[in-house]
């Protein structure tokens, strides 16, 4: 039986679809994820980075489908302070080179296990907690060794639509999919 991810994106299997429908919290990493990577400076030090709203709109939608969202970065930015802000993520950790720390807080706080946790990233800073994760996503053009060791590499590239494409996944399994009708802001 052919699920109606597999329709939009690609074939995945029923173990994937399982551990997808146990999935209480996403997190997020950003440059790479939310970003395709690149980070622009302006000549007097002006940081830019650009967000695709399909990821917002699938964040709005997991939120609203009862699923929490967290982003734990490296790097520190006002822009990604102001991005989560305007998607409603209530869990913004930056500056943390060591993320662990992070994942554990938030497992704690959220009192989950887990496999109810999942995880999206593209380098090997991410694999760290990933590891722990329930279920693990590589993002399209992530390092090689994220994509060897990831339950599910997305389709899509980083910045072009992959946390919407996991956000659908989750949606999708959980048979929340069609229940939200918001902005991607």
């Amino acid at each position: 039986m052919t699920s109606l991810f597999s329709e939009l994106y690609q074939d995945v299997d029923a173990g994937l679809l399982q551990k997808a429908a146990q999935i209480r919290l996403l997190i997020c990493d950003v440059d790479g994820v939310f970003s395709d990577g690149r980070i622009y400076l302006g000549n007097d030090g002006e940081e830019l980075k650009a967000f695709h709203t399909r990821d917002g709109y699938g964040i709005k939608a997991l939120r609203h489908g009862g699923v929490e969202v967290a982003v734990i970065t490296g790097r520190r930015s006002d822009i990604v302070s102001k991005r989560m802000a305007s998607l409603t993520v209530p869990y913004v950790y930056q500056g943390q080179e060591d993320k662990i720390p992070a994942f554990t807080e938030l497992k704690q706080q959220l009192q989950l296990q887990n496999h109810q946790i999942a995880y999206i990233g593209d380098d090997l800073s991410d694999w760290k907690v990933m590891q722990h994760c329930g279920l693990s996503v590589a993002v399209k053009d992530a390092h090689p060794y994220l994509r060897q060791h990831a339950h599910y590499i997305t389709s899509l590239a980083g910045g072009y639509g992959a946390v919407r494409e996991l956000c659908d996944l989750l949606l999708i399994s959980q048979q929340k999919f069609a229940g939200f009708d918001g902005s991607s802001s």
